[in-house]
């Protein structure tokens, strides 16, 4: 790849060398550095909880945390999945389970039972601590229908006489369950207990060891979870805060999620880097963010595109609110710059475009000061220090020249170390010379600049969340009624994009897009589930029996313009 106009970036070494800690050592470093220095603050039930620490309190916490869950016997090397919203207890687990040499799998919430027990099982989980409910589920009660077994002893401890034989513990944060141990137990018992066998396991844990697990799916396939170590997470967070000219003096506010890695990376691990302030809720409400952030006058604001504008749209929104804004941090789906212009020009905040995927720990390129406003607005910025890149002819594999729209591919520290339990699907992304192959169509200009033009696999990003067709077209052929089912993203103002399902229907079978759509409703996460369900008699496919996605996408965006198919969601 010596030619000068191939689409290739080599890793840079402008910017910090790479760190060689685990995430315990970095909170571990900060605590002695500056302890007195606020570090979180946890922003719950829309203000009426708040949860503060300093650097040195949040050290002592996450030890006696860690300790707690070596005296619960959690074994170095297990996964142990936390499933709940942004909450004290999450920062702490993430922070507690990497000092306890223990893997961290995020789940999310909102999963419905099937999408748990694939998780719980494929990652073959030890222990599980969860919120007893979230957003009106009802997680403890999906628990025990899941498990029968369970027991009522209250120490969360479990015979694993039934499925999931692996899961042997479970936790309840900030609720009752009585087959489930009280997280502050865990908590209260850890704190009374000697420090020695912490600080060996800590001792123990190496940087490229696996930190944690995060699951991402393709479009085919069941979801599959992106190891990802210490080595790449601490140095993805810390190059990410040393582009953006973060400093101890900064305070972030933000509201995404901790279960994704834009909440536990880009947010926990980048501000502990530079030894700053997060302010995190625990969930988004732009009426309690914008008191936050009227509050905390926050220098930092990470935040999808629709979380912006809804702040800035609400009636509580002034001038007054933005005082101190540095910068806004955005990413995750496509933003017109139109967009970011507005909102640089309404909030005197500085744009900072990232992107990113999972298996990239997760940020590729960022856009930096020095370049131009409009360069800043219409990419995707640069690749960060230490991060390889090159566009690929899809057909081929050959790097193309420099403007050229091909498959991005990306090598160096932050790519995962794989897929847990899954070497084919592992070696179908990462090739034998270490480029992770992302699915992405882009193009790269001999600047560095990257611009996402389209995506090989069909993924749909819905404001910030990702959405895997697959699992709404397995879901919807779970239906009786239904045939075929496929699903593609359509452009939505507000959220980015939205799934559209295109179904056909078994020969003198009857089915509503309501019905289908309240077929998806008890099955999966609501953010998942399709705004717009089409019923058709065939589907547009190629001379060799393959669907044209593209096709069916140029018709669902036309039938939305011409009013012909209606949402079947409010």
């Amino acid at each position: 790849m010596s030619d000068q106009t191939l689409a290739y970036w080599p890793a840079s070494e402008d910017g910090p060398a790479l760190w060689d800690m685990t995430l315990g050592d970095l909170l571990d470093r900060q605590a002695g550095a500056v302890p007195d220095r606020l570090a979180v603050v946890v922003d719950e039930q829309g203000g009426a909880v708040s949860t503060r620490w300093t650097y040195a309190q949040l050290k002592a916490d996450a030890d006696a945390l860690a300790r707690g869950i070596i005296d619960w016997g959690i074994a170095p090397g297990a996964r142990v999945a936390v499933m709940a919203q942004n909450c004290p207890a999450w920062v702490l687990l993430e922070y507690a389970l990497a000092k306890a040499g223990v893997v961290l799998v995020t789940v999310n919430p909102a999963l419905k039972p099937a999408e748990l027990a694939y998780l719980l099982d494929q990652g073959q989980v030890a222990a599980l601590f969860f919120a007893p409910g979230f957003r009106g589920s009802d997680i403890a009660g999906d628990l025990r229908a899941l498990m029968p077994d369970l027991a009522s002893a209250g120490d969360g401890l479990r015979q694993a006489a039934g499925p999931f034989p692996a899961l042997r513990r479970l936790c309840v944060i900030g609720g009752d369950a009585a087959f489930a141990r009280p997280f502050e137990s865990l908590l209260t018992t850890g704190r009374s207990l000697d420090d020695t066998a912490r600080a060996d396991r800590q001792a123990a844990v190496q940087p490229r060891d696996v930190a944690q697990i995060q699951y991402t799916s393709g479009t085919t396939g069941k979801p599959k979870g992106a190891m990802l170590t210490h080595h790449s997470t601490v140095n993805n967070a810390r190059l990410m805060a040393d582009r953006g000219g973060y400093t101890a003096d900064d305070l972030m506010l933000s509201a995404m999620p901790l279960f994704h890695t834009a909440g536990c990376v880009c947010n926990v691990m980048a501000m502990a880097a530079c030894g700053g302030t997060l302010v995190t809720m625990d969930s988004f409400d732009p009426a309690r963010m914008l008191a936050l952030w009227q509050e905390f006058r926050p220098s930092l604001i990470n935040a999808v595109p629709t979380m912006m504008v809804r702040m800035l749209e609400h009636p509580d929104y002034g001038p007054r609110d933005s005082r101190r804004l540095r910068r806004i941090i955005t990413g995750g789906t496509s933003i017109p710059p139109s967009l970011m212009l507005k909102l640089r020009e309404v909030t005197g905040g500085d744009p900072m475009i990232i992107m990113g995927m999972t298996e990239c720990s997760p940020i590729i390129t960022q856009t930096r000061d020095s370049d131009p406003l409009e360069i800043r607005v219409s990419t995707a910025g640069v690749p960060l220090p230490h991060t390889e890149i090159r566009i690929a002819d899809v057909e081929t594999g050959q790097t193309l020249p420099f403007g050229q729209s091909g498959e991005l591919c990306i090598r160096g520290y932050l790519v995962m170390k794989g897929y847990f339990d899954m070497p084919e699907k592992t070696a179908e992304a990462i090739d034998p010379d270490g480029w992770l192959h992302s699915g992405d169509l882009a193009v790269l200009e001999s600047t560095g600049h990257l611009r996402i033009v389209g995506r090989l696999k069909d993924m749909i990003i819905r404001g910030g969340e990702n959405v895997y067709p697959v699992e709404i077209e397995d879901c919807l052929l779970d239906h009786p009624a239904v045939s075929q089912a496929q699903v593609v993203g359509v452009p939505d103002p507000d959220l980015g994009e939205e799934s559209y399902a295109v179904v056909v229907l078994v020969d003198g079978a009857a089915a509503t897009p309501a019905e289908l759509q309240a077929h998806c409703r008890t099955r999966m996460a609501r953010h998942k589930m399709p705004k717009y369900v089409e019923i058709v008699e065939e589907l547009p496919m190629t001379a060799n029996g393959k669907v044209q996605k593209f096709a069916l996408r140029e018709a669902a965006v036309a039938a939305l313009r011409d009013g012909r198919v209606k949402a079947v969601r409010a």
